[in-house]
Protein backbone atom coordinates (compact mmCIF):
# COMPACT_ATOMS: atom_id res chain seq x y z
CA UNK A 1 0.00 0.00 0.00
CA UNK A 2 1.11 3.36 -1.09
CA UNK A 3 2.08 6.20 1.73
CA UNK A 4 -1.27 8.43 0.60
CA UNK A 5 -3.31 5.31 0.91
CA UNK A 6 -2.31 3.95 4.00
CA UNK A 7 -2.35 7.23 6.17
CA UNK A 8 -5.76 8.63 4.06
CA UNK A 9 -7.57 5.30 4.57
CA UNK A 10 -6.51 5.30 8.55
CA UNK A 11 -6.96 8.74 9.15
CA UNK A 12 -10.52 8.91 7.31
CA UNK A 13 -11.87 6.06 9.54
CA UNK A 14 -9.96 7.48 12.67
CA UNK A 15 -12.13 10.81 12.25
CA UNK A 16 -15.38 8.99 12.44
CA UNK A 17 -14.37 7.37 15.56
CA UNK A 18 -15.36 8.35 19.14
CA UNK A 19 -13.23 6.83 21.55
CA UNK A 20 -12.88 2.89 22.42
CA UNK A 21 -11.80 0.52 24.65
CA UNK A 22 -11.70 2.38 27.77
CA UNK A 23 -10.89 0.75 30.86
CA UNK A 24 -13.18 2.82 33.19
CA UNK A 25 -12.27 1.74 37.04
CA UNK A 26 -14.31 -0.15 38.76
CA UNK A 27 -13.91 -4.73 38.91
CA UNK A 28 -13.38 -5.88 35.93
CA UNK A 29 -14.10 -9.62 35.23
CA UNK A 30 -11.02 -11.48 33.92
CA UNK A 31 -11.95 -13.76 30.34
CA UNK A 32 -12.18 -17.29 31.47
CA UNK A 33 -13.96 -16.92 34.55
CA UNK A 34 -11.38 -15.63 36.52
CA UNK A 35 -11.44 -13.32 39.63
CA UNK A 36 -11.98 -9.95 38.98
CA UNK A 37 -8.89 -7.90 38.36
CA UNK A 38 -8.52 -3.84 38.16
CA UNK A 39 -6.35 -2.52 35.66
CA UNK A 40 -5.38 1.64 36.23
CA UNK A 41 -8.26 3.80 34.74
CA UNK A 42 -6.82 4.47 31.05
CA UNK A 43 -8.14 5.14 28.03
CA UNK A 44 -7.60 4.36 24.70
CA UNK A 45 -7.09 6.86 21.70
CA UNK A 46 -9.91 8.13 19.99
CA UNK A 47 -8.85 8.93 16.76
CA UNK A 48 -5.19 9.29 14.78
CA UNK A 49 -3.95 12.49 14.14
CA UNK A 50 -0.57 13.55 11.59
CA UNK A 51 2.41 10.91 12.41
CA UNK A 52 5.09 12.55 14.38
CA UNK A 53 7.93 11.11 12.45
CA UNK A 54 9.26 8.45 14.92
CA UNK A 55 8.73 4.98 16.78
CA UNK A 56 10.55 3.14 19.50
CA UNK A 57 9.64 -0.06 19.05
CA UNK A 58 10.26 -2.62 21.53
CA UNK A 59 10.59 -6.26 20.36
CA UNK A 60 11.18 -9.98 20.32
CA UNK A 61 14.20 -10.56 18.16
CA UNK A 62 12.58 -11.61 14.49
CA UNK A 63 10.01 -9.31 15.25
CA UNK A 64 10.88 -5.71 13.96
CA UNK A 65 13.29 -6.61 11.19
CA UNK A 66 15.44 -3.99 9.48
CA UNK A 67 17.46 -5.48 7.25
CA UNK A 68 20.72 -5.15 9.19
CA UNK A 69 20.46 -9.22 9.84
CA UNK A 70 19.92 -9.92 6.31
CA UNK A 71 19.16 -6.69 3.61
CA UNK A 72 16.18 -9.92 2.15
CA UNK A 73 14.22 -9.34 5.65
CA UNK A 74 12.82 -5.87 5.99
CA UNK A 75 9.57 -4.77 7.39
CA UNK A 76 10.22 -1.90 9.37
CA UNK A 77 12.33 0.36 5.88
CA UNK A 78 9.22 -0.12 4.06
CA UNK A 79 6.55 0.98 7.10
CA UNK A 80 8.79 4.00 7.43
CA UNK A 81 8.58 4.88 3.37
CA UNK A 82 4.81 4.98 3.71
CA UNK A 83 4.14 6.61 7.02
CA UNK A 84 7.50 8.78 7.65
CA UNK A 85 7.78 7.55 10.75
CA UNK A 86 11.30 7.00 11.83
CA UNK A 87 12.00 3.08 13.77
CA UNK A 88 14.62 2.74 16.68
CA UNK A 89 13.81 -1.37 17.33
CA UNK A 90 14.93 -2.72 20.60
CA UNK A 91 15.09 -6.23 21.27
CA UNK A 92 14.97 -8.12 23.96
CA UNK A 93 15.73 -11.64 25.36
CA UNK A 94 13.27 -12.56 28.13
CA UNK A 95 9.81 -11.09 29.20
CA UNK A 96 11.12 -9.94 33.00
CA UNK A 97 13.71 -7.67 30.15
CA UNK A 98 10.77 -6.49 28.89
CA UNK A 99 9.13 -5.43 32.24
CA UNK A 100 12.04 -3.33 32.85
CA UNK A 101 12.79 -1.79 29.61
CA UNK A 102 8.96 -0.32 29.01
CA UNK A 103 8.91 1.19 32.55
CA UNK A 104 12.10 3.51 31.63
CA UNK A 105 9.18 5.04 29.44
CA UNK A 106 11.55 4.91 26.13
CA UNK A 107 9.51 3.40 24.20
CA UNK A 108 6.21 3.24 22.27
CA UNK A 109 4.89 -0.07 21.16
CA UNK A 110 6.05 -3.70 22.42
CA UNK A 111 5.68 -7.31 21.83
CA UNK A 112 4.32 -9.08 24.96
CA UNK A 113 4.14 -12.27 25.53
CA UNK A 114 1.01 -13.83 27.92
CA UNK A 115 3.88 -13.84 31.08
CA UNK A 116 4.53 -10.20 30.55
CA UNK A 117 1.06 -8.61 29.47
CA UNK A 118 -0.96 -8.11 32.39
CA UNK A 119 2.05 -7.24 34.73
CA UNK A 120 2.14 -4.44 31.76
CA UNK A 121 -1.78 -3.96 32.25
CA UNK A 122 -1.26 -4.13 35.93
CA UNK A 123 1.58 -0.89 36.45
CA UNK A 124 -0.33 1.25 34.10
CA UNK A 125 2.66 0.71 31.55
CA UNK A 126 0.48 -0.20 28.43
CA UNK A 127 -3.22 1.47 27.86
CA UNK A 128 -6.33 0.10 25.99
CA UNK A 129 -6.12 -0.72 22.47
CA UNK A 130 -8.70 0.86 20.06
CA UNK A 131 -9.20 -2.09 17.25
CA UNK A 132 -11.22 0.35 15.28
CA UNK A 133 -7.64 2.03 14.35
CA UNK A 134 -6.37 -0.82 12.99
CA UNK A 135 -8.25 -2.09 10.14
CA UNK A 136 -6.13 -5.23 9.55
CA UNK A 137 -7.73 -6.25 13.03
CA UNK A 138 -10.41 -7.50 11.29
CA UNK A 139 -8.71 -10.02 9.69
CA UNK A 140 -7.06 -11.31 12.53
CA UNK A 141 -8.15 -15.15 13.59
CA UNK A 142 -11.41 -14.68 16.40
CA UNK A 143 -9.82 -17.30 18.96
CA UNK A 144 -6.84 -15.41 19.27
CA UNK A 145 -9.07 -11.87 20.45
CA UNK A 146 -10.25 -11.05 23.70
CA UNK A 147 -8.41 -13.44 25.69
CA UNK A 148 -6.91 -13.88 29.72
CA UNK A 149 -3.29 -12.50 27.98
CA UNK A 150 -4.69 -9.65 25.97
CA UNK A 151 -7.33 -8.20 27.34
CA UNK A 152 -9.34 -7.43 30.48
CA UNK A 153 -13.33 -7.45 30.57
CA UNK A 154 -13.74 -7.41 27.32
CA UNK A 155 -11.59 -4.54 26.41
CA UNK A 156 -8.46 -5.23 24.56
CA UNK A 157 -5.50 -4.04 25.35
CA UNK A 158 -3.37 -5.18 22.38
CA UNK A 159 -3.33 -7.02 18.92
CA UNK A 160 -2.96 -10.39 18.29
CA UNK A 161 0.32 -11.00 16.20
CA UNK A 162 1.74 -14.43 16.25
CA UNK A 163 1.34 -17.75 18.03
CA UNK A 164 2.83 -21.54 18.66
CA UNK A 165 3.45 -24.09 21.17
CA UNK A 166 5.85 -25.14 23.59
CA UNK A 167 6.38 -28.90 22.21
CA UNK A 168 7.78 -32.22 23.28
CA UNK A 169 10.71 -32.77 20.78
CA UNK A 170 12.98 -35.53 20.25
CA UNK A 171 15.54 -37.03 18.50
CA UNK A 172 13.78 -39.92 16.63
CA UNK A 173 17.90 -41.63 16.38
CA UNK A 174 17.97 -41.32 20.23
CA UNK A 175 14.87 -41.69 21.63
CA UNK A 176 12.75 -45.01 20.93
CA UNK A 177 9.90 -45.28 21.23
CA UNK A 178 8.41 -41.98 20.42
CA UNK A 179 7.42 -40.57 23.16
CA UNK A 180 3.59 -38.83 23.92
CA UNK A 181 3.88 -37.54 27.46
CA UNK A 182 5.73 -35.01 29.27
CA UNK A 183 6.52 -37.72 31.51
CA UNK A 184 9.76 -38.16 29.20
CA UNK A 185 11.22 -34.67 31.01
CA UNK A 186 9.58 -35.51 34.28
CA UNK A 187 9.86 -39.18 35.27
CA UNK A 188 13.25 -39.32 37.72
CA UNK A 189 13.54 -42.63 36.08
CA UNK A 190 13.93 -41.25 32.44
CA UNK A 191 16.38 -42.95 30.52
CA UNK A 192 17.49 -39.46 29.34
CA UNK A 193 18.91 -37.58 32.37
CA UNK A 194 21.22 -35.11 31.61
CA UNK A 195 20.28 -35.15 27.84
CA UNK A 196 16.94 -33.17 28.68
CA UNK A 197 16.22 -29.52 27.45
CA UNK A 198 13.67 -27.01 28.46
CA UNK A 199 12.93 -23.64 29.01
CA UNK A 200 14.72 -21.34 31.16
CA UNK A 201 11.91 -19.05 32.68
CA UNK A 202 10.14 -18.29 35.67
CA UNK A 203 6.67 -19.60 33.42
CA UNK A 204 8.72 -23.19 32.93
CA UNK A 205 6.56 -24.07 36.64
CA UNK A 206 3.48 -24.00 34.05
CA UNK A 207 4.56 -26.40 31.94
CA UNK A 208 5.06 -28.47 35.55
CA UNK A 209 1.65 -27.54 36.73
CA UNK A 210 -0.01 -29.12 33.18
CA UNK A 211 1.47 -32.17 33.95
CA UNK A 212 0.50 -32.12 37.27
CA UNK A 213 -3.53 -31.55 36.45
CA UNK A 214 -3.21 -34.75 34.38
CA UNK A 215 -0.84 -37.24 36.72
CA UNK A 216 -2.04 -35.30 40.36
CA UNK A 217 -5.50 -35.07 39.95
CA UNK A 218 -5.60 -34.59 44.14
CA UNK A 219 -4.24 -31.55 43.87
CA UNK A 220 -7.28 -30.19 41.71
CA UNK A 221 -5.55 -28.06 39.15
CA UNK A 222 -7.64 -26.95 36.32
CA UNK A 223 -5.42 -23.97 35.40
CA UNK A 224 -1.50 -24.16 35.02
CA UNK A 225 -1.36 -20.16 36.21
CA UNK A 226 -3.82 -20.58 38.39
CA UNK A 227 -1.66 -22.27 41.61
CA UNK A 228 -2.48 -22.17 45.60
CA UNK A 229 0.34 -22.81 47.59
CA UNK A 230 -0.48 -26.60 47.97
CA UNK A 231 -0.51 -26.71 43.94
CA UNK A 232 2.57 -24.60 43.47
CA UNK A 233 4.69 -26.22 45.85
CA UNK A 234 3.95 -29.59 44.50
CA UNK A 235 5.19 -27.93 40.84
CA UNK A 236 7.88 -26.33 42.28
CA UNK A 237 9.13 -30.03 44.04
CA UNK A 238 8.40 -31.92 40.42
CA UNK A 239 11.18 -29.37 38.96
CA UNK A 240 13.37 -29.38 41.79
CA UNK A 241 13.76 -33.31 40.73
CA UNK A 242 14.09 -32.88 37.19
CA UNK A 243 16.86 -30.17 37.35
CA UNK A 244 19.32 -32.38 38.21
CA UNK A 245 18.38 -34.40 34.89
CA UNK A 246 18.64 -31.60 32.73
CA UNK A 247 21.48 -30.71 30.47
CA UNK A 248 20.28 -27.83 28.59
CA UNK A 249 18.70 -24.41 29.85
CA UNK A 250 17.69 -22.18 26.91
CA UNK A 251 15.96 -18.98 26.27
CA UNK A 252 17.21 -18.77 22.41
CA UNK A 253 15.91 -21.10 20.38
CA UNK A 254 19.07 -21.59 18.60
CA UNK A 255 21.27 -22.40 21.73
CA UNK A 256 18.60 -25.63 22.21
CA UNK A 257 19.25 -26.58 18.28
CA UNK A 258 22.98 -26.70 18.85
CA UNK A 259 22.34 -28.83 21.73
CA UNK A 260 20.34 -31.36 20.05
CA UNK A 261 22.62 -31.34 16.74
CA UNK A 262 25.45 -31.89 19.20
CA UNK A 263 23.22 -34.58 20.81
CA UNK A 264 24.05 -32.71 24.02
CA UNK A 265 20.28 -32.41 24.25
CA UNK A 266 18.02 -35.34 22.71
CA UNK A 267 14.52 -34.70 24.02
CA UNK A 268 12.87 -31.28 26.23
CA UNK A 269 10.30 -28.77 25.48
CA UNK A 270 10.97 -26.90 21.92
CA UNK A 271 9.30 -24.34 19.37
CA UNK A 272 8.27 -25.55 16.27
CA UNK A 273 11.02 -23.26 14.33
CA UNK A 274 13.62 -25.18 16.80
CA UNK A 275 12.96 -28.07 15.02
CA UNK A 276 12.83 -26.48 11.40
CA UNK A 277 16.10 -25.15 11.84
CA UNK A 278 17.68 -28.62 12.99
CA UNK A 279 15.77 -30.45 10.41
CA UNK A 280 17.87 -28.12 7.63
CA UNK A 281 21.14 -29.54 9.73
CA UNK A 282 20.31 -33.21 9.00
CA UNK A 283 19.32 -33.90 12.52
CA UNK A 284 16.52 -36.21 12.63
CA UNK A 285 13.76 -34.44 14.71
CA UNK A 286 10.26 -34.59 15.86
CA UNK A 287 7.68 -32.45 18.04
CA UNK A 288 4.11 -33.77 19.31
CA UNK A 289 1.49 -32.15 21.55
CA UNK A 290 1.52 -34.59 24.00
CA UNK A 291 -1.29 -36.65 26.02
CA UNK A 292 -1.42 -33.78 28.64
CA UNK A 293 -1.20 -30.96 26.30
CA UNK A 294 1.08 -28.06 26.03
CA UNK A 295 1.71 -24.59 26.79
CA UNK A 296 2.76 -21.86 24.37
CA UNK A 297 2.77 -18.11 23.63
CA UNK A 298 0.42 -15.77 21.76
CA UNK A 299 2.03 -12.29 21.53
CA UNK A 300 0.53 -9.31 21.71
CA UNK A 301 1.22 -5.82 20.30
CA UNK A 302 0.63 -3.02 23.13
CA UNK A 303 0.83 0.59 23.13
CA UNK A 304 2.82 2.57 25.70
CA UNK A 305 0.34 4.53 28.25
CA UNK A 306 3.28 7.34 28.44
CA UNK A 307 4.05 7.14 24.02
CA UNK A 308 4.47 10.45 22.49
CA UNK A 309 4.15 9.09 19.50
CA UNK A 310 0.58 7.26 19.27
CA UNK A 311 -0.66 8.01 15.60
CA UNK A 312 3.05 6.06 14.28
CA UNK A 313 2.17 3.59 16.98
CA UNK A 314 -1.21 3.00 15.56
CA UNK A 315 0.19 2.89 11.97
CA UNK A 316 2.68 0.13 12.87
CA UNK A 317 0.10 -2.09 15.00
CA UNK A 318 -1.58 -2.33 11.41
CA UNK A 319 1.34 -2.59 9.38
CA UNK A 320 2.91 -5.14 11.76
CA UNK A 321 -0.38 -7.12 11.23
CA UNK A 322 -1.10 -6.77 7.55
CA UNK A 323 -1.58 -10.02 5.58
CA UNK A 324 2.00 -9.35 3.57
CA UNK A 325 3.55 -8.17 6.52
CA UNK A 326 2.61 -10.83 9.09
CA UNK A 327 3.10 -13.28 6.72
CA UNK A 328 6.60 -12.20 6.48
CA UNK A 329 7.33 -12.47 10.20
CA UNK A 330 5.40 -15.64 10.60
CA UNK A 331 7.57 -17.06 8.27
CA UNK A 332 11.15 -15.45 9.52
CA UNK A 333 10.20 -16.36 13.59
CA UNK A 334 8.80 -19.59 12.84
CA UNK A 335 4.99 -19.24 14.24
CA UNK A 336 1.77 -19.27 13.46
CA UNK A 337 0.74 -15.70 11.95
CA UNK A 338 -2.24 -14.28 13.34
CA UNK A 339 -3.78 -12.25 10.58
CA UNK A 340 -5.92 -15.18 8.62
CA UNK A 341 -4.86 -13.57 5.49
CA UNK A 342 -1.69 -13.93 5.68
CA UNK A 343 -1.44 -17.74 5.02
CA UNK A 344 -2.05 -17.00 1.36
CA UNK A 345 0.69 -15.01 1.10
CA UNK A 346 3.50 -16.97 2.72
CA UNK A 347 6.47 -18.21 0.46
CA UNK A 348 6.05 -21.67 1.72
CA UNK A 349 2.49 -22.80 1.24
CA UNK A 350 2.97 -25.43 3.68
CA UNK A 351 3.75 -22.92 6.51
CA UNK A 352 0.09 -22.38 8.10
CA UNK A 353 -0.58 -26.09 8.21
CA UNK A 354 2.69 -26.61 9.60
CA UNK A 355 2.16 -24.51 12.58
CA UNK A 356 -1.75 -25.18 12.63
CA UNK A 357 -2.32 -21.48 12.02
CA UNK A 358 -6.16 -21.49 11.53
CA UNK A 359 -6.62 -24.65 13.89
CA UNK A 360 -8.87 -23.50 16.65
CA UNK A 361 -9.03 -27.25 18.12
CA UNK A 362 -5.20 -27.25 17.93
CA UNK A 363 -5.37 -24.10 19.55
CA UNK A 364 -7.72 -24.74 22.56
CA UNK A 365 -5.22 -27.55 23.28
CA UNK A 366 -2.18 -24.86 24.40
CA UNK A 367 -2.44 -23.63 28.13
CA UNK A 368 -0.99 -19.64 26.82
CA UNK A 369 1.68 -18.28 28.87
CA UNK A 370 -0.27 -15.68 31.00
CA UNK A 371 1.08 -13.85 33.94
CA UNK A 372 -0.07 -15.05 37.44
CA UNK A 373 -1.37 -13.05 39.99
CA UNK A 374 -2.51 -13.22 43.46
CA UNK A 375 -6.66 -13.54 42.04
CA UNK A 376 -6.92 -16.99 40.98
CA UNK A 377 -7.04 -16.84 37.14
CA UNK A 378 -9.42 -20.13 37.43
CA UNK A 379 -12.09 -18.27 39.36
CA UNK A 380 -11.66 -19.47 43.10
CA UNK A 381 -12.38 -16.60 45.53
CA UNK A 382 -11.43 -18.89 48.88
CA UNK A 383 -7.38 -19.02 48.19
CA UNK A 384 -5.12 -16.75 47.09
CA UNK A 385 -2.67 -17.67 44.22
CA UNK A 386 1.07 -17.51 43.70
CA UNK A 387 2.08 -14.72 42.11
CA UNK A 388 4.42 -14.20 39.45
CA UNK A 389 6.94 -12.60 42.39
CA UNK A 390 6.53 -15.81 44.06
CA UNK A 391 7.38 -17.86 40.80
CA UNK A 392 10.36 -16.24 39.81
CA UNK A 393 11.94 -16.41 43.55
CA UNK A 394 10.94 -20.09 43.03
CA UNK A 395 13.08 -20.54 39.66
CA UNK A 396 15.78 -19.05 41.10
CA UNK A 397 16.00 -21.85 44.15
CA UNK A 398 15.09 -24.53 41.50
CA UNK A 399 17.83 -23.94 40.01
CA UNK A 400 20.45 -23.09 42.61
Amino acid sequence: MKNTALLAGLLAASMALTACGTAAGGNLAMPGGGQRFTPPSLTALGKLGQPEGQLSVLAWPGYAENGSNDPKVDWVTPFEQETGCKVDVRQFDTSDEAISLMKTGQYDVVSASGDASLRLIAAGDVEPVNTSLVPDYADVFGFLKNQSWNSVGGVPYGIPHGWGANLLTWRTDKVTPAPTSWSTVFDPNSRYKGKISVYDSPIYIADAALYLRAHRLDLGITNPYALDSTQFRAAVDLLRGQHPMVGTYWTDYLKESRALTNADAVVGLGWQVTVNVTRSAGVPLEAVVPSEGATGWSDTWMVATRSEHKTCAYLWLNHIISPEVNAQVAEYFGEAPANSKACALTVDRKHCDTYHAGDASYASKIAYWTTPISQCLDGRTDVKCEDYGAWTQAWSEIKG
